[in-house]
């Protein structure tokens, strides 16, 4: 494999990560604890595929994923913000919840226990190489660009200073004048619609939903988000880090040069290799985790 080819692989695989990471980065900078990240991802794949497969349209499928994501987002602002449950039991919680909805519901909508029908995806019209296809996809690129966006609206924006203070001095915060609760609010939107996103970007780019199809990625884009130090470029660094790990596990698996057992433990043992390197040298936002 080439060195353009192996790039090119990253970048594509790299793409849902990107997205769910930076909903996590925008999640924890003001306070709330993003372990809700693959449930979020996993309902707007399924949100994705339903709209799609409905309205015969990409652009239908990733509205649906936007309207799954804001549905899992209110729970979850419900839960921290209105009644200030522990913000970790609460993301594991939603994480198991999604997993049975989406199968109910994929049994329900599509009669299927496994995976729905193929659905429309973008580039379908475009002929060649299906790697440069896929480029095609405009989620690609918001992926790309979503990190260093959302460095821009952290770091640049009087929206951003406000977050950042939220979360790490809430209560300074709001001796100024800051709104602690809607602020974090518009955060989790934000959040949620991207980590929806990353969903949304499997969905169409496999053309189908699956089972549990997320596989862990939300996981591995809060990893990312701690290896990065909730530092937007920092963190889009430790994505294409990860996914570079996946597309590493990929081209061994074809090779068959190692037994797949250990091929497929790949970008999982890189996580906690990284981590183990980090969480004890990095700081987290002050607030993360706690009521106002």
């Amino acid at each position: 494999m080439s060195a353009l080819s192996f790039l090119l692989q990253t970048i594509r695989i790299a793409i849902p990560y990107l997205l769910a990471a930076a909903g996590g980065v925008m999640s924890e900078r003001v306070g709330i604890i993003a372990l809700g990240l693959e449930g979020l991802m996993l309902s707007g794949a399924f949100g994705a595929a339903l709209g799609s497969y409905y309205g015969g349209s990409p652009w239908l499928g990733l509205l649906g994923a936007l309207a799954a994501g804001l549905i899992v987002t209110s729970v979850l602002a419900v839960a921290t913000l209105r009644f200030r449950a522990n913000q970790v039991v609460v993301g594991v919680a939603l994480n198991l919840l999604v997993v049975g909805c989406t199968r109910f519901f994929l049994r329900l909508v599509f009669d299927s226990a496994s995976n729905s029908p193929r659905v429309p995806g973008f580039g379908d019209d475009v002929s060649g190489n299906a790697m440069l296809a896929s480029f095609a996809n405009p989620v690609v690129w918001i992926g790309l660009f979503a990190l260093p966006a959302l460095g821009w609206l952290l770091y640049k924006t009087p929206f951003g200073l406000r977050a950042r203070a939220v979360g790490e001095k809430p209560e300074a915060a709001a001796t100024l004048g800051v709104a602690v609760v809607p602020l974090r609010l518009k955060g989790l939107v934000i959040a949620g619609s991207l980590a929806s996103l990353g969903g949304a970007y499997l969905a169409l780019d496999q053309h189908q939903f699956t089972d549990s199809m997320t596989s862990g990625r939300g996981f591995i884009a809060l990893a990312a988000v701690i290896f990065g130090r909730w530092e937007p470029m920092r963190v889009a660094v430790a994505c294409l880090l990860f996914a570079g790990a996946e597309t590493l596990q990929i081209q061994l698996q074809g090779a068959q040069l190692i037994p797949s057992q250990f091929v497929e433990m790949i970008p999982y043992v890189l996580t906690i290799v990284a981590l183990a390197g980090v969480v004890g040298r990095s700081t987290a936002p002050a607030a993360l985790g706690k009521s106002e």
